[in-house]
């Protein structure tokens, strides 16, 4: 740290409208090596300076005349979002702290501050901003051929090639008026599909989301389409429903294969005519939303058992998006792993933990049936419990051989019928050669992991690899 000329690349900037305070905070940073800082104790020149010069982050004073730092936050937070914001405040404004943490701040320090926690915030927030910034240079290096907005496709951390295909198809289709269906299974993004496709559109209004699952069809109707004051009991004003409020917007209805036969005609009408009527109403309304709908159902089996209308299907399969699963696209793990450390670190108040290499190739034996909402909630799990040193594979192994047994009664991936034999038999050593083969190429020579996939010690697996099997693989992985 103390070899750079000046650190970080860019200056933390300190805003305080106490001078004596400004200069404690400068020595302290400086003794730790960050000593790339400048200063204001006017809070009119804050914006001014950051539009005119890149900085690392920003130490906030809440308390200061002319602009108050709860104002200056709320817009930096808008206009430079990617900018960690540490506001500094008094002990009788802790609620007011607070209430920044809810806008957008990074972190809050109380007066007097304490070296140690003035230290470990800053350098928390460095090292996170150097992070970020690392991690978005990647994701613009590995999206950005051959895609016209690839800043639409920020929250969805891949370099898989199917995945890009996906993007470029969704900026083909991103103007259209036309409904867009997304299907696939529970965890694989959807969602976020949708908010790209909402920012790719160019559409002015809002993004607003509802999932549609176990409303009735008066729920629904109230829900999508609001109510006028009177319509039914309790109805006592008017109520503006979220297609008004996705108004030059977008809308997103999640679970659309469970909509009743009653709420599907609704919204065949909705997608045909682009008007509805509000509970209550005989007057109708027009819309302009773009319509997403998403589901992790087969629809087309729904049709054909009767359970979806024909016409609705079709009307809402126009454009059709199917994200790929994360077993499928396993090459992101690493992208994956990275980016959910760093927000469950931040969620924790933790340092970002550093994972083992085995942990890649644990993982790409799991078939992930949450995808990433799954892999998400496995890696918060371990930071959670995280003290320090090396990242623990242990709660990893607890959800993955704590999913195999349960998949034992009965297993379903596996049958006796999904092996084929020639005329002749294996001998019981061939077969388990092979077996243990199959277990190593899977783990990518990792005998602990291989161990674990054939539910058998590492020393068992040991004592059964032979001289040639362990030359085999050390010359196959080295």
């Amino acid at each position: 740290m103390k070899n750079n000329p000046y650190f970080p690349d860019k200056p933390v900037f300190i805003v305080d409208d106490e001078k004596l305070l400004i200069e404690s905070y400068k020595m302290t940073l400086i003794d730790i090596g960050i000593n790339n800082i400048i200063s204001t104790t006017d809070s009119r020149n804050v914006l001014s300076i950051i539009k005119n010069r890149e900085i690392q982050l920003l130490l906030l004073d809440l308390s200061m005349p002319h602009v108050s730092g709860k104002e200056l936050l709320e817009i930096i937070n808008h206009d430079y979002p990617q900018i960690p914001v540490i506001v500094i405040t008094g002990n009788h404004e802790i609620d007011t702290a607070v209430e920044c943490m809810k806008l957008g701040a990074f972190d809050y320090l109380t007066k007097p501050i304490s070296e140690g926690r003035l230290i470990s915030c800053v350098k928390r927030a460095v090292e996170i901003r150097n992070l970020r910034s690392e991690n978005a240079k990647l994701k613009n290096k590995i999206i950005s051929t051959n895609l016209t907005h690839p800043e639409a496709f920020s929250e969805i951390i891949t370099q898989n090639e199917q995945m890009r295909s996906i993007f470029k198809y969704m900026e083909a289709i991103a103007k259209t008026s036309e409904p867009i269906l997304i299907t696939g299974e529970t965890g694989v993004g959807k969602e976020l599909i949708a908010k790209s496709l909402h920012k790719l559109s160019g559409k002015k209004g809002k993004f607003v989301s509802t999932n549609v699952a176990g409303l009735d069809d008066q729920m629904f109707s109230d829900t999508l389409f609001g109510h006028k004051r009177g319509a039914f009991t309790n109805a006592n004003s008017d109520r503006i429903g979220l297609i008004e409020r996705a108004k030059h917007g977008t809308i997103f209805l999640d679970e659309i294969g469970d909509l009743s036969g009653t709420s599907q005609i609704k919204l065949l009408r909705l997608l045909q005519e682009k008007e509805y009527y509000p509970l209550g109403s005989d007057e109708p309304k027009y819309s302009d939303a773009l319509v997403i709908a998403a589901t992790n159902k087969n629809l087309f089996e729904l049709k054909e058992n009767g359970e979806f209308r024909n016409d609705l299907y079709y009307r809402l399969n126009v454009h059709h998006i199917n994200p790929i699963p994360l077993r499928e696209r396993l090459d992101d793990l690493p992208l994956l792993i990275e980016y959910f450390l760093e927000k469950a670190a931040i969620a924790f108040n933790k340092k970002i933990p550093t994972y083992p290499k085995e942990l890649v190739q644990l993982l790409s034996t799991y078939h992930f049936p949450g995808n990433i909402r799954e892999l998400q909630s496995m890696i918060y799990n371990a930071v959670s419990v995280h003290q320090s040193g090396i990242l623990s594979l242990n709660s990893f192994y607890e959800v993955i051989d704590g999913k195999k047994k349960s998949q034992q009664k009965p297993n379903k991936e596996f049958n006796s019928g999904q092996i084929s034999f020639s005329y002749k038999l294996p001998t019981i050593k061939e077969a388990t050669t092979a077996l243990i083969k199959e277990a190593l190429t899977r783990a990518n020579n990792n005998q602990s992991i291989a161990a674990r996939m054939l539910g058998i010690t590492r020393q068992a697996l040991n004592k059964r690899l032979t001289t040639s099997l362990r030359k085999e693989f050390t010359n196959k992985f080295l």
